[in-house]
């Protein structure tokens, strides 16, 4: 236990903290896993993309996550977000029609 009157300051700050960066470590590891969860559902998974989008930011603006991590896991979550878009999107019945013969005309 410290003695100096900083010391114990130090000790109170530093409890605080850690109990902000769990709470926003916590908030973004429940946002991945319900955007991960939306996504092998099937669901459209706009809402919990944003949100998790979202607490990446947070959690990077307030030092928590360091910035380049946070820019891999946003772009990360938007290409895995982008192929489940892929995936439900039905595909379109394109019926071609047959290619006219052309009409060479021999002189």
């Amino acid at each position: 236990m410290p003695i100096i009157k900083s010391a114990k300051k130090r000790v109170k700050v530093a409890k605080k903290a850690a109990i902000r960066n769990s709470k926003t470590k916590r908030t973004l590891k429940t946002a991945i896993k319900s955007l991960h969860a939306d996504l092998k559902a099937g669901k459209s998974a706009k809402k919990s993309h944003s949100s998790a989008q979202s607490a990446i930011a947070k959690a990077a603006k307030k030092n928590v996550i360091h910035k380049n991590k946070a820019a891999r896991m946003q772009k990360q979550l938007a290409k895995s977000a982008k192929l489940a878009a892929k995936k439900e999107a039905p595909k379109k019945a394109t019926t071609k029609k047959p290619a006219a013969k052309a009409k060479t005309a021999k002189k």
